[in-house]
């Protein structure tokens, strides 16, 4: 059984159609890359996945949880999709711990002690053991983008979607983070990633979605996508020196 099933999805913004019958299938353990030029509808299909978005028409799948465009299910499904955003969006009188502990206590309720447990699993899982009780102005980007990986994590989810978390980042602190996606990759983390981190794309993701104005203009293995695209407008997107 996929862990995400998108059927024909149409989303609209008034009268503008971002996503034009969208089908998508992501298997347990799947990485997926999702690249295309702005405005080619990656965002948005990842926050219709989130059910951020509501579609018009078409149907969303995941573990099992259905969304429609009435949005019955809504809370059901996010309970196992994190998704990770450009923007950190940690709060800022919290220390970093409290901030991994928030969403468990209060959308799962589990203990403070099972949310102090999982929230200190999940930074090593990071790499930021020993920042529990930082606070988060203290820490580089990189680190602040990490402790966000880590508070969806906490939430133990199915999947998880990368909406360009480097895209703020200098190339050093995007290499911390890179790492940290791979590593939650070759864990078994099924993962949906919108990037511009074509190099990454390619190592990481087992398949690869090439979006164009609002459909799936092509699709495939990553090797075979980046190393022998078959359509005019991936090869221009491909050499247009998009990272």
């Amino acid at each position: 059984m996929p862990v995400v099933q998108v059927e024909g999805v149409h989303k609209r913004f008034g009268a503008v159609e971002v996503l034009k019958g969208i089908d998508l299938t992501v298997e347990r353990g799947e990485v997926i890359a999702i690249i295309g030029r702005s405005g080619s509808g990656k965002s948005t299909l990842l926050r219709c996945i989130n059910g951020l978005e509501q579609i018009q028409a078409g149907r969303i799948e995941v573990s099992g949880h259905g969304l429609d465009p009435s949005g019955k299910g809504l809370r059901d499904l996010r309970k196992d999709v994190g998704i990770v955003f450009q923007s950190y969006n940690l709060f800022p009188h919290l220390r970093v711990g409290e901030n991994i502990m928030l969403a468990p206590r209060i959308v799962l309720g589990v203990s403070k002690a099972e949310a102090r447990s999982r929230a200190q699993e999940v930074l090593a899982e990071v790499g930021l053991a020993e920042r529990f009780d930082a606070w988060p102005d203290n820490l580089s980007g990189g680190q602040q983008q990490r402790v966000a990986i880590a508070r969806s994590l906490a939430m133990r989810p199915k999947v998880m979607l990368f909406d360009e978390v480097t895209s703020a980042l200098d190339p050093e602190l995007t290499g911390e983070v890179l790492a940290t996606m791979e590593r939650l990759a070759q864990h078994g983390m099924t993962m949906l990633l919108v990037t511009h981190e074509m190099a990454f794309a390619r190592r990481v993701a087992s398949t690869t979605v090439f979006m164009h104005q609002g459909k799936v203009w092509e699709m495939g293995p990553s090797e075979r996508i980046f190393g022998d695209p078959q359509t005019p407008e991936l090869k221009q997107f491909l050499g247009s020196g998009l990272k």
